[in-house]
């Protein structure tokens, strides 16, 4: 398979309206929810096995201690999932590189005209 575009198909493609080049940054950042999630499922399995760990008391059945580990350590896990995703999104900010971004504008698509999807692949800075 060549790299060289197709003729038939190039042609196809509505022309640029007006285009424009600028520098941005591009990084890896965490998502956010999911180190929550995370700290969420720990801070529920830590709390069942702090619940079987210890003797059943008289006072409070294992559900209710259960529910109040739960809910406490869910909080905290939850926090901790946080603390660590932000301190990996400052550690990301750090390894941010620049790279040209092209703006193009087309013309909107006729009704009936085939789209062509284009994926568009980093192949490094340019010299």
């Amino acid at each position: 398979m060549s790299q060289q575009p197709d003729d038939s198909t190039a042609s196809a493609r509505p022309a640029p309206v007006g285009g424009a080049e600028s520098s941005v940054k591009v990084r890896r950042a965490p998502r956010y929810y999911r180190f929550m999630l995370v700290g969420l499922v720990l801070g529920v399995v830590v709390a069942l096995i702090l619940t079987f760990a210890f003797p059943e008391s008289e006072q409070f059945t294992q559900l209710q201690v259960f529910g109040f580990l739960a809910i406490f350590l869910a909080a905290v896990f939850v926090a901790l999932g946080a603390l660590v995703a932000i301190l990996l999104d400052r550690g990301s900010s750090k390894r941010a590189r620049t790279v040209a971004a092209e703006y193009e504008e087309h013309d909107a698509p006729e009704p009936g005209d085939d789209v062509e999807f284009v994926q568009v692949r980093d192949e490094g800075p340019r010299p």
